[in-house]
């Protein structure tokens, strides 16, 4: 591993296998934690079923510890933006949720989240997550050597807004690897040719975060939640993938093909 002029990590082939390893059991962890997220469930009792994967595993929670947090996971409801802590609050029929999940298994990071459905969702929660699942993807289609961080923003945030909803600009992806958190900052908008050029061995998060309504957020009193400042919903899913030779690769597919939920 080496660092470029723009202080990014370029990792070598051999750093490829711990990332998937690390990806691999943070989305097997969103997929089985799935039947758990139903109606007079509790956001505590999936966090602590994730934990209990995560110790199984004999991997470590990235974020137990983590300036403080407490929890093995964020759980965000409705118009909760993104950092949701795990609660007594009960799951009820039509919210939407974000579970996120960062991993650490022989020392690197793998670190995903996906949106949940619970029973029947009105026709705009619906289409919010369509949205922003197929704008993650908008982006990620822009990986590979040449193209740069503006270009991945810029597609999303031009998808996003062709379909009349925002991106939230207060949060953005980040190079992981061997860390949690290291450069570049990936933003989810931006201008075509802008930002650091992308190169083989770069390993980050795109993880959009979109709401019906207007872009802008505030955070709780608890330090953490982050909500929409005019309530309407939001959405967010993420992947940790790397620049290859020719493109990407993706380290936390879903093994079980649950990345994007089924709407009943």
């Amino acid at each position: 591993m080496h660092i470029n002029k723009n202080g990014i990590r370029i990792h070598d082939k051999g750093s490829f296998m711990g990332m998937r390893n690390a990806g691999n059991l943070a989305a097997n962890i969103l997929d089985t934690i799935g039947e758990l997220v139903v109606p007079g469930k509790s956001t505590e009792e999936i966090d602590i079923a994730i934990n209990k994967i995560i110790e199984k595993a004999n991997a470590k929670s990235a974020t137990i510890g983590y300036r403080g947090y407490k929890h093995a996971s964020c759980i965000s409801l409705n118009h909760v933006v993104c950092h949701g802590i795990p609660s007594t609050k009960i799951i009820k029929n039509g919210d939407i949720i974000n579970i996120d999940v960062t991993v650490i298994v022989d020392g690197w990071y793998g670190d995903t989240s996906r949106m949940y459905a619970v029973g029947a969702l009105n026709r705009k929660a619906e289409r919010l997550i369509k949205i922003t699942h197929d704008a993650l993807f908008k982006g990620i289609e822009k990986v590979k050597p040449g193209n740069t961080f503006g270009d991945i923003g810029n597609a999303i945030q031009t998808y996003v807004e062709a379909n009349r909803m925002s991106v939230v600009k207060d949060f953005c992806g980040h190079g992981l690897g061997t860390v949690f958190h290291a450069p570049p900052n990936v933003l989810h908008y931006g201008a075509k040719g802008t930002g650091p050029v992308l190169e083989e061995g770069m390993f980050f998060t795109i993880e959009p975060m979109v709401n019906i309504g207007k872009p802008e957020t505030k955070i709780l009193s608890d330090g953490w939640t982050a909500v929409t400042r005019d309530k309407s919903l939001s959405a967010q899913f993420e992947h940790s993938l790397a620049v290859t030779a020719d493109g990407f690769e993706i380290f936390t597919l879903s093994p079980s093909n649950k990345f994007y939920p089924t709407i009943i």
